[in-house]
């Protein structure tokens, strides 16, 4: 019996496979079990001298991260071998090859994708991969991410690198797929704490169980953690107020609840929790890219004191039946004084406020039209650019979600109202 198990994620073509497998056969006196894990049903025929063949196990799943978790808990070989939809065994590639010192647990590979280079988890010992589990496919903004984010969370220390051990069946240059690899490329920056200026998340959620792991989560992912993340359920009823209620431990994250009154008031009763020198708002659809407390930091610490709002742009995507679908990026302008702000194409963000201007001017507004529940964003702009001024950077490190259940997409015909109000 060998001490390797192969995991095949998603690799449901039979012409993928073929290559795999054939690929597989140079280590096949190494050979414990090969597990293929998949969304559609699905069975191989293949005529082989090679017994383990016929040993394939296949498992259909709709949470890869989940499924790798339940099927590694079960393993009692030595090692796991990881290929996921795109990939196969270089032929450089030998027995030899796939050994770990007595330090290392983990070997990483990596590859060029659209001149980016992407880093893949190879082969692991199994007891590494039991101690530090996947996360959840609901967890991710999109599948692509499962292995990257899985390799942020694995320490330095344990890893030996190796290029150039896997070939790629077919590679994507479609606009959304180059996007998704450059998201996946923060995943492999080194971690940092930087220290000063201080700087927190606050997420205000109402009904939105679809999504409000994956913003937390988001949050969890950087490479340098954020001073706070606080985050208030504002009365949900879709069940989202449970889910959130399982990332509290009072250290990194701490959840309030309340009853529904809108986003405004729902911010103001977390201000007074607020530690940090500044705070961004995250919208509980929206997601940050893994280097998003890094970039941001970088500019706050060159912000004047009279500037209460730092921004950028917005990458945005669409929500579609089986994942997200990138649209574009919107690129921020500068704003002077009120009239640019109510000409401004909005959403204005990501949004970074200092937290002693939030103060200073009484929190967000609750203002009369729609009982403060609408554009809570805009008001509180409006309110800061009577007494400071707000600074644009060129940086993109928030992504906006385009679905049905969005607020600001049902109430689109509202919108000029709200500007004659201001």
């Amino acid at each position: 019996m060998g001490d390797i198990t192969v995991i095949l994620i998603n690799n449901s073509n039979e012409a993928g496979l073929h290559k795999v497998f054939s690929s597989l056969k140079k280590i096949s006196s190494r050979l414990h079990s090969i597990i293929v894990i998949h969304h559609q049903k699905m069975s191989f025929n293949w005529k082989s001298d090679h017994g383990w063949i016929s040993h394939i196990q296949f498992v259909q799943s709709e949470d890869f991260g989940n499924s790798l978790n339940e099927t590694i808990d079960k393993l009692n070989s030595t090692y796991v071998l990881f290929l996921n939809e795109q990939s196969y065994l270089s032929p450089t590639l030998t027995n030899e090859t796939l050994h770990l010192s007595q330090s290392r647990h983990l070997l990483i590979t990596s590859y060029p994708i659209n001149n980016i280079v992407i880093e893949h988890p190879l082969f692991a010992r199994t007891t590494l991969v039991k101690k530090t589990p996947f996360i959840s496919m609901k967890h991710l903004p999109f599948k692509e991410a499962l292995f990257p984010s899985w390799l942020s969370m694995i320490p330095h220390s344990f890893v030996s690198y190796k290029n150039g051990l896997l070939k790629q069946t077919r590679k994507s240059n479609s606009a959304n797929m180059k996007e998704k690899q450059k998201l996946i490329h923060k995943y492999q920056l080194d971690k940092l704490e930087t220290g000063y200026p201080s700087l927190s998340v606050l997420i205000s959620n109402y009904n939105m169980e679809k999504y409000i792991d994956i913003a937390i989560v988001s949050c969890l992912l950087q490479n340098e953690t954020p001073n706070q993340i606080l985050i208030i359920d504002d009365g949900s009823t879709d069940g989202s107020d449970e889910r959130i209620k399982k990332w509290n431990d009072e250290k990194r994250v701490n959840v309030f609840h309340k009853k529904n009154e809108g986003k405004a008031r729902a911010l103001n009763y977390l201000l007074p929790h607020v530690t940090s020198n500044f705070v961004l708002e995250l919208d509980a659809d929206d997601w940050l890219d893994p280097d998003a407390i890094t970039t941001i930091k970088k500019y706050l610490v060159e912000l004047s004191d009279n500037i209460s709002l730092l921004y950028g742009n917005l990458r945005k995507w669409k929500q579609i039946t089986n994942g997200i679908m990138f649209k574009g990026v919107a690129t921020g302008k500068s704003i002077h004084a009120k009239a640019d702000l109510l000409h401004y194409h909005f959403p204005l963000g990501p949004r970074i406020y200092r937290t002693s201007s939030l103060r200073k001017v009484g929190g967000f507004p609750v203002i009369e039209y729609e009982n403060g529940r609408l554009y809570e964003d805009v008001s509180m702009l409006n309110r800061l650019i009577n007494s400071s001024q707000f600074c644009y950077q060129d940086f993109t490190v928030y992504n906006v979600r385009e679905h049905q259940e969005s607020i600001t997409k049902n109430n689109l015909a509202k919108w000029q109202q709200f500007k004659k109000n201001l």
